[in-house]
């Protein structure tokens, strides 16, 4: 009898870890199943109509900065505050643009108090850079990623194409999954993508990590039908 019992208890504590991991991963998938449920739904009493909201912004180089500064002219400010802007490391003209941006709403009468910071992000990959030295610099990259939205905890995420805003944008889900923060992220795809979506938008809309995904052109909403216009 105690031979038998002692088997059981074994038994038993050997299957303990595969039990608590198979419990921990339904646990997990159900949690990435409801979020995604919810993604792009309304924040509901979440979030006060009135209550500022704290907006990454994330710039790109070239067409993708002159975009987003359009894009912000016509946002609301009050509403959208405190602003981070995000840049890669070595994309020095898109902040100074964002500040250029930030100055001269500092200026108007409405504006006035509300506040903006500037920072940047290693890239995952450099224009030529080898891919074996790849592996490495993307860790380090998602490790800053990582450390930059702990210190941030955004409620809202803009982006609209540059490849910086996937590590970024990945972690605000895995935040919401652990529910350490719900960020709303909004994708505006470049008005450039006229036939088909960039790798960072097509990444975004098939895993559906977007909560409202926004494109230029009539054809490409017709070929990705949860996309607005």
């Amino acid at each position: 009898m105690e031979k038998n019992s002692s088997f059981c208890f074994s038994n038993l504590s050997s299957n303990l870890p595969i039990t608590c991991l198979i419990t921990f991963i339904t646990i997990f998938l159900h949690r990435v199943l409801n979020v995604i449920y919810r993604t792009g739904k309304p924040l509901g009493k979440r979030v006060s109509p009135q209550r500022p909201l704290s907006t990454l912004i994330v710039l790109g180089s070239g067409g993708h900065t002159a975009e987003m500064i359009n894009l912000l002219l016509v946002l609301r400010k009050e509403r959208f505050t405190p602003r981070f802007y995000i840049a890669a490391a070595t994309d020095n003209m898109s902040l100074q643009k964002a500040r250029v941006l930030e100055n001269s709403l500092a200026d108007s009468s409405e504006t006035k108090g509300l506040s903006a910071e500037f920072m940047q992000i290693y890239r995952s990959r450099e224009v030529g850079q080898s891919y074996v030295t790849f592996v490495w610099t993307t860790l380090v990259a998602m490790a800053h990623a990582l450390w930059l939205m702990i210190k941030i905890r955004p409620q809202v995420v803009l982006c609209n194409g540059p490849g910086t805003c996937i590590p970024l944008c990945v972690i605000a889900f895995f935040f919401k999954v652990v529910g350490i923060r719900w960020s709303s992220i909004f994708y505006v795809e470049s008005i450039a993508r006229v036939k088909g979506l960039s790798l960072s938008g097509l990444l975004l809309y098939k895993l559906r990590i977007a909560d409202q995904f926004f494109v230029q052109w009539p054809q490409l909403q017709r070929k990705y039908p949860r996309a607005h216009m």
